[in-house]
């Protein structure tokens, strides 16, 4: 450790290959290892990604040490970052191999009651909310500085194991905006941070609708159809009992009945026309 001065400067190759390098040692010793991959100029490209850094930058506290963050989170410096409920923990490389750790709040209660209420009836799904493909009123609402989802600088503790006595330093800031990186591909992160369940949003949303809908089915169901609907609807099913057993079994013996019978018949029919023509014949 570099006490009392700041560390000599590590070129990006450098610190590029001692990164790649811990990541392999940390692979072999069984350990799960995330590091933060950018692509492309952008760190973040959706909706929640991108709001998480714009909260970010939107606070004057943080503005002088952010660009030097971006850097080291564009250069592949954010060696591991995992994410758990109100807590961070990070590995950046720099001069050396530094240790973040960063803890948030708990969205409060109220807060969280208010957000639901305000937002109710405006998400349409889970897969709306998460792709961010929210109302103007619902971004808003979330968005908000005061009494929306995103945490304000008091409700974040953080710590780094660099020499900088700065409040936010460079390690810091890379894994501040590491977090927005990987909102873009885990949006639900977000919400396992303030410790809120996101699925209450969707309920709050679709509650009025699905009460409205269960009254109706109970009203059908307790309704005498036949009142509605007239006699009609009743005559069917006395019908349709009677018309069940015609199939399996009076149906097969009715046929056998009718062609029995007129076998005798044509029997009779044919001994009387002998017995004329021979009374015929003694008359003549």
């Amino acid at each position: 450790m570099w006490y009392g001065q700041y560390p000599p400067y590590v070129p990006v190759a450098q610190r590029r290959a001692q990164a790649a390098r811990e990541v392999q040692k940390r692979i072999k010793k069984g350990e799960t290892v995330s590091p933060v991959v950018i692509e492309g100029r952008a760190i973040a490209t959706t909706f929640w990604g991108k709001a998480w850094c714009e909260n970010l930058e939107s606070y004057s506290d943080y503005s002088n040490r952010l660009p030097r963050g971006r850097t080291y989170v564009r250069n592949g410096s954010v060696v591991d970052l995992q994410i758990k409920p109100g807590q961070i923990t990070a590995l950046v490389s720099g001069s050396e191999l530094y240790k973040i750790s960063i803890t948030i709040a708990p969205l409060p209660a109220p807060e969280w009651a208010s957000i639901k209420t305000r937002c109710a009836g405006q998400v349409g799904s889970l897969v709306e909310l998460l792709q961010g493909k929210l109302s103007k009123s619902v971004i808003e609402i979330v968005t908000a500085r005061e009494g929306g989802l995103f945490p304000k600088p008091r409700e974040i503790k953080k710590s780094c194991s660099c020499p900088d006595s700065a409040s936010l330093c460079k390690h810091l800031a890379a894994v501040f905006y590491g977090i927005g990186a990987r909102l873009d591909h885990k949006p639900e992160l977000f919400f396992l941070l303030r410790k809120v369940d996101h699925l209450e949003l969707i309920e709050e949303a679709t509650s009025r609708v699905g009460k409205k809908t269960t009254t109706s089915k109970k009203t059908l169901a307790a309704t005498d159809i036949a009142s509605v609907f007239g006699i009609e609807m009743a005559e069917p099913e006395v019908a349709q009992p009677v018309a069940k057993p015609t199939r399996g079994k009076v149906v097969k013996k009715e046929p056998a009945r009718k062609i029995a019978a007129p076998k005798p018949v044509m029997k009779v029919a044919a001994s009387k026309p002998a017995g004329k023509a021979r009374g015929s014949a003694k008359a003549k």
